[in-house]
Parts: structure tokens; sequence; C-alpha cells
């Protein structure tokens, strides 16, 4: 793609997101769950047809993509790539000209999913707790990062399959801004697998009908060492 074709797409890209029944539509979509139109619709604040129109603009940008299931057809975000770019621009239009003060809803701000990895205060803690204890180093250059040897053995130890996180098609591990702390909190298949292995173990609990994580008493008592406990 040469660089004219670029400044269209992302000029289509902006337009599609810009609305703001879309925008609804896109942020509902950033807890990595799968919904129907009709949810959607509900979600955008329109009728079903209008919804129908807008997922086929979000779809035909490759913003989400639909997955059928029985009688049903799901929608959800076309990948990690464009959770990363919504939180971005969550940040973007949130910021403050003055000193910043959070807005964010306290439990989404202690603790959230953001797509597929943890974000929030606890998701910051746990990307500043992997550097301070040396497991996790940024590469020159961007915003990914790569496990120490010391941090692959540790990790491994707790349960994640790393060389399942590197053989992902997608980031390994990267520095995803988190919107409600103006922070990065870890993103990528490591960031993943950190959130599976954290739900598994129950040293998070995620709400039924939303992004909202709940760190347990089981977390600060065996992995005080991830979550600066």
């Amino acid at each position: 793609m040469d660089a004219s074709n670029a400044d269209t797409h992302l000029a289509r890209l902006a337009g599609a997101i810009a609305e703001p029944a879309r925008a609804r539509m896109l942020c509902c979509l950033l807890d990595g769950h799968a919904r129907t139109a009709t949810e959607l619709a509900v979600v955008g604040e329109v009728a079903a047809s209008t919804a129908s129109a807008h997922l086929a603009r979000l779809k035909e940008q490759r913003l989400v993509e639909s997955v059928a299931q029985g009688k049903h057809r799901y929608f959800r975000l076309a990948g990690s790539e464009v959770a990363a770019v919504l939180e971005g621009l969550l940040v973007v239009a949130g910021a403050p000209r003055s000193e910043f003060t959070p807005r964010t809803p306290s439990r989404l701000r202690a603790a959230r999913t953001c797509y597929d990895h943890m974000a929030g205060t606890a998701g910051v803690a746990l990307h500043d707790r992997l550097h301070a204890q040396g497991w996790l180093q940024a590469m020159a250059g961007g915003d990914d990062y790569e496990l120490t040897a010391e941090g692959a053995v540790a990790l491994e130890s707790l349960g994640i399959d790393i060389d399942g996180a590197r053989r992902s098609r997608r980031r390994f591990a990267c520095a995803c801004l988190d919107w409600s702390e103006r922070r990065p909190h870890l993103g990528g298949a490591l960031g993943a697998a950190c959130l599976q292995l954290s739900l598994r173990r129950g040293w998070v609990r995620q709400a039924l009908d939303g992004r909202a994580l709940a760190l347990t008493p089981k977390a600060q008592r065996e992995i005080p060492e991830l979550f600066g406990a």
C-alpha cells in the first residue's frame, strides 16, 4: 500500500469510527465479548435496521468481524490491533487541558479487560512489576517488549505457555496505553496469556455483564510479585 492509498484508507477508517452510534458499539466490544446486532442496536441507541447498516460499514473497514453460531450472528472486534487503536483514541478523546483527573467509574478504573488483556490500575501495576522484577524489557525503537531469560522461567513456572504465546499470529508483548491511567498496560499475546492464567487460577474475577475485573485475596497471597501487593 503506497502513501496515498494509506492516507485514503486512514480517512475511511476515521469516518467509520466517527459516527457516535458506531463509536458506542466499538467501545462496547472492547470487553472482548461478541454481541448480536440487536444487542449492539441497544448500545448504539439506534433502530435494528440502522444498526445493521452501521455494522456493515464497520465490517467493510475491517474494524469488526461476524461469527455465525446456530441461528445467531455475533459481532466482535476484528483483532487486538483494533482494540489498541480504540483505547488510544479514548485517551485522546478524554485528555483534559488541565491536570489529569480520572473520570472512569471506580470499578472499571481498578481493573477491567481491554479486549483480551488486563487494563486499569491492576493492568498498569502488572506491567510495571514485570519491568521492576527484571522479567520484561523494552526493545529498541518501538513499544514492543521481550522477556528476559529470568522472566521466561518465572512466568512459565506460574503456568504461562510462553512458546504458545510466541506462536500466536500477533505481537508477542507490547505497551498498550491505558485510557483511565494514561500509562501503559501489557498488551499482545503475553498480556492475553497473563489474563487467562489469572482467571483460571482465581486471581481475578470477571463481571458477567461488562469489562470489570476484581482482584481476589488469593492473588494478594499467591502472586504479590505480579501486582505489587
